[in-house]
């Protein structure tokens, strides 16, 4: 399929898309629309069990989409609307958590429900929000974009090997050795921001 690869050798390439959406050009949204919403939906809904807000979180990336086409620096288009994409829901799961919180104590879930409260993050939620929040997200800030990408996909989207080729648009043996690099450089940030208690030399 690769709909969410670059192709801009001509006017249908995402670039020029992203061009024509930031004049204002309605079907050049629709065609980014249908370019990449599929892909998108499916990445969300690896990160988030309720499809309603998978749906809105979706919406609310295209209508920033609309609203900031102007903002792309011609950076790679996918990469570009997943960081969008990822933002949003971050932000709506922490707008439901203070929801949660301004209504007061959730009552106890039923013990056969299949996810339990939709309120309540789970310590996977917790993560990814690290991720995207704590040291970890200053130190994925320090390492090269095409490390960075390789590593969200791989760890933070949970998507194999041969997904994130074919999300980033690059052969499975580069998505690997770009793994290994994003976790050493990763490492080494995280030394950086967090030295050792110890004062122990490495």
């Amino acid at each position: 399929m690769g709909g969410q690869r670059e192709k801009d050798d001509g006017s249908g390439g995402d670039a020029a898309l992203l061009r024509a959406v930031a004049q204002g050009d309605a079907s050049a949204m629709a065609a980014l629309y249908d370019r990449h919403a599929g892909w998108l939906h499916a990445r969300l809904t690896r990160r988030c069990a309720d499809p309603e807000l998978v749906r809105e979180v979706l919406q609310d990336t295209f209508v920033t989409v609309w609203r900031s086409a102007a903002g792309h620096r011609g950076q790679e288009a996918g990469g570009w609307l997943w960081t969008i994409a990822a933002r949003r829901l971050v932000d709506a799961r922490r707008a439901q958590e203070r929801a949660a919180r301004a209504a007061g104590p959730l009552p106890e879930p039923e013990p056969s429900g299949r996810y339990g409260s939709a309120a309540a993050p789970s310590a996977e939620d917790r993560v990814l929000a690290g991720l995207e929040y704590g040291d970890v997200g200053t130190a994925l800030d320090r390492i090269s974009p095409e490390l960075r990408e390789v590593l969200r996909a791989t760890v933070v989207d949970g998507l194999s090997t041969r997904e994130a080729a074919r999300l980033l648009g690059i052969p499975e043996g580069t998505v690997k050795s770009r793994a290994r690099r994003a976790r050493a450089e990763l490492r080494e940030a995280l030394a950086q921001l967090n030295p050792s208690p110890l004062g122990g030399t490495a």
